[in-house]
């Protein structure tokens, strides 16, 4: 098997943009920056750990292309790095959704090849989707000959891909860290900033942002349905380290919503609902935050995949409500967030 390092459309993962937030700086009396993580060639952070956990199986050739069938349970951003990267390398992938997945990021899948599979029946015991899609994979794996699962929930190249995420950031960086903001669903991409901090020594807290009604960080989680993928998760992932954070800020999808308009309203960045969780998150801890603090947050994904959900005024009244005055000005909501 020929060496597959990265080339082609998969060299431009990983090196994204560090922007400072400017109007955010001065709103907060902080100087915050935000990791870009859209301007990955499949649009998200995910593209970092959909390549560290299937180039080196490339390289050995456990992977082959003429043989093995690559499955993986995604809610959307891992499963489109995947199809890219499958589709690149020539594999067959087959990806298990469930009934949250929007449309559109099914039609992205389906461009790249990928074999969708919807579960829209939850989990008997739980009541979750998350249950049921991973149980999918496991018959699947069990039964096709030559079939890998990545495991994002499991696999240790997934926080390992994330050390070069924080390293990034303080490279690009003159003054040091002093707290970053990482929306968490398998996290990978908190562990593996958080490896990166205490390997260097360096002063940075780490702040996981999760979503009320996941089972991260809460043992009792309160019974919410959450609307919005991206953060937070109803099993705890095996890699998962209630160590790695030095706090953990819980949001609801109307945080994420407000968040995400006040990102593209004050600062032109359009991005999905984790960077939204973020932005709140961001803004909730900012008045016990020292004046001038230098703050990073990981904006996971873009808003295009999120413009008939979170964009959609019409989707957010029939879904959480009406919240006057959210679209014209997202302060208020933030500000009275809790």
């Amino acid at each position: 098997m020929v060496n597959p390092a990265l080339r082609g459309i998969l060299s431009t993962v990983g090196s994204t943009p560090l922007v400072e937030l400017e109007r955010f700086s001065v709103e907060l009396d902080l100087q915050v920056h935000a990791k870009v993580e859209k301007f990955n060639p499949g649009g998200s952070i995910k593209d970092r750990t959909a390549v560290a956990m299937l180039l080196d199986k490339l390289y050995t050739g456990e992977l082959d292309p003429a043989r093995s069938v690559v499955v993986e349970s995604s809610s959307g951003n891992l499963a489109i790095g995947l199809a890219q990267l499958c589709r690149y390398f020539g594999l067959r992938f087959i990806c298990v959704v469930d009934a949250k997945t929007t449309g559109h990021n099914v039609k992205i899948l389906r461009a790249y090849g990928a074999e969708v599979e919807v579960v829209t029946t939850p989990d008997p015991e739980t009541g979750e989707l998350l249950p049921a899609r991973l149980a999918r994979v496991r018959e699947l794996v069990a039964t096709l000959p030559h079939a890998f699962w990545p495991n994002q929930y499991a696999n240790p190249r997934n926080p390992q891909a994330h050390e070069r995420t924080m390293r990034e950031i303080v490279t690009a960086l003159d003054d040091p860290v002093d707290y970053l903001f990482v929306p968490a669903g398998t996290t990978g991409t908190l562990q593996g900033c958080g490896r990166y901090v205490r390997r260097h020594g360096l002063r940075t807290e780490i702040i996981a942002v999760d979503a009320v009604g996941s089972a991260l960080f809460d043992p009792a989680p309160p019974p919410v349905s959450r609307l919005i993928p991206g953060h937070g998760a109803s099993v705890r992932p095996l890699i998962h380290d209630a160590s790695a954070p030095h706090r953990v800020v819980h949001v609801t999808d109307l945080d994420c919503v407000a968040g995400c308009r006040a990102l593209v309203e004050r600062e032109a960045v359009l991005a999905g609902g984790s960077s939204g969780a973020a932005v709140t998150a961001l803004h909730r801890l900012a008045p016990s935050l020292p004046r001038g603090s230098t703050c990073v947050l990981v904006l996971p994904d873009g808003g295009d995949r999120y413009l008939d959900t979170i964009y959609s005024d019409e989707w957010v009244v029939e879904h959480l409500g009406r919240v006057p005055d959210l679209w014209a000005d997202a302060a208020p909501v933030l500000s009275g967030a809790n």
